[in-house]
């Protein structure tokens, strides 16, 4: 989510400077690669770029062909074959032994939900979305129906620069778009067995959201490393001198109060986790149990596990019994053991925690996991 904030920003900035800007687009992979599909670029028609196709290895390449694409105001569908042992024509050794193929669009700002204009609106609110890509693969220098649907529970967007969706298409796509919500994962597809055209089904979940509650001093490394994330952060303590802007720049909503106070303002759902780090039991034991029921994935207890045990049996003395699967969304202490001992390390565990529980994940190395480390988007329908 913080390369589509990042790129919505950058062309916002290229229409002010009256810029034109083309959008690359990994839409599929076969094999192995850097970025996956989903990752993206802007480019701009003076060489501006914001995001990424790969670990640098294409995107100068990318960047000519986006010019031409800008120039012609015609999409184009590039790909790259790393499987090539004689990849130096990239200009560098890849290594990645895939083969990727990357949709370049040009972004006219006279078109209504021209591909900038859907994922701006995947930003709008923390709804689920999927975006749908329509590509031809095998006659690349067919035209490309490209970024032409934004759907949700609430939303139907089409691109009005594409060329009309039929009514089967567009069934199609309602579809595909329920199996991708459903599953919340994205998924490649062909549209039809007679025809060369894919799609590919794009989950867009809502950014994770980190409730910090506390602001201490070490709680400042971990907004730094959220930010770096790109999730957006909700700052709350009864101290107003410590809930400060200018100590916490990067956070997005910041709440002074007693506990009640605080959680009247509060909205946990599926994609947020709350920590608890003020150090005063008091507070943090009003915080969980105001928060009770619990319907979002992760709270996090700073501190030993007694603490814990001891504000779980204040729980159970109020009269809230902790059934196991609430049990399970409470980390405490919280954080990943990887030897952290300084607040800049305790953060880099906690966000490690939470990236874990929410991408639904076991912490482990990737050199001894079986197989291929992303999931697999193609479907064969």
């Amino acid at each position: 989510m913080k390369e589509i904030k990042s790129i919505v920003a950058a062309h916002e900035v290229a229409v002010r400077n009256g810029e034109a800007s083309a959008l690359a687009t990994v839409v599929k992979v076969d094999g192995s690669s850097y970025r996956r599909p989903g990752a993206r670029m802007l480019v701009t028609e003076n060489g501006q770029l914001t995001g990424a196709i790969s670990g640098g290895c294409l995107e100068g390449d990318a960047l000519k062909k986006a010019q031409m694409v800008i120039f012609s105001e015609k999409s184009m569908l590039v790909t790259y074959d790393t499987t090539d042992d004689d990849d130096a024509k990239f200009g560098v050794g890849l290594g990645c032994n895939g083969i990727i193929h990357i949709l370049i669009e040009p972004i006219l700002p006279e078109v209504e939900n021209n591909p900038i204009s859907l994922l701006k609106r995947c930003l709008e609110d923390r709804e689920e979305k999927v975006i749908i890509t329509i590509f031809n693969s095998r006659e690349k220098r067919s035209v490309q129906t490209g970024t032409c649907l934004l759907l949700s529970e609430t939303i139907n967007a089409q691109n009005s620069g594409a060329d009309p969706l039929s009514d089967s298409l567009q069934s199609f796509a309602r579809d595909k778009a329920e199996e991708v919500l459903r599953k919340k994962h994205s998924i490649i597809t062909p549209v039809d067995s007679q025809f060369p055209l894919q799609a590919f089904v794009e989950f867009v979940p809502a950014p994770i959201k980190l409730v910090l509650i506390g602001a201490g001093n070490d709680v400042i490394p971990l907004t730094r490393l959220a930010d770096v994330m790109g999730w957006e952060m909700v700052l709350a303590d009864g101290r107003s001198e410590y809930v400060d802007p200018i100590r916490f720049p990067m956070v997005s909503q910041y709440l002074v109060g007693t506990p009640q106070e605080v959680l009247a303002q509060l909205t946990p759902d599926q994609r947020t986790a709350v920590v608890l780090m003020t150090h005063n039991f008091n507070y943090d034991f009003e915080i969980m149990k105001g928060l009770f029921p619990y319907t979002f994935p992760y709270l996090g207890v700073l501190g030993p596990k007694k603490k814990l045990e001891k504000l779980i049996e204040n729980l159970e003395t109020a009269g809230i019994q902790l059934e196991e699967a609430q049990l399970q969304c409470i980390y405490g202490p919280m954080g990943l053991n990887i030897g952290a001992e300084s607040p800049e390390e305790v953060a880099l565990s906690v966000i490690s925690e939470i990236m874990t529980v929410l991408a639904a994940q076991q912490p482990t190395h990737l050199r001894d996991r079986q197989g291929p480390i992303h999931i697999d988007e193609s479907e064969n329908a």
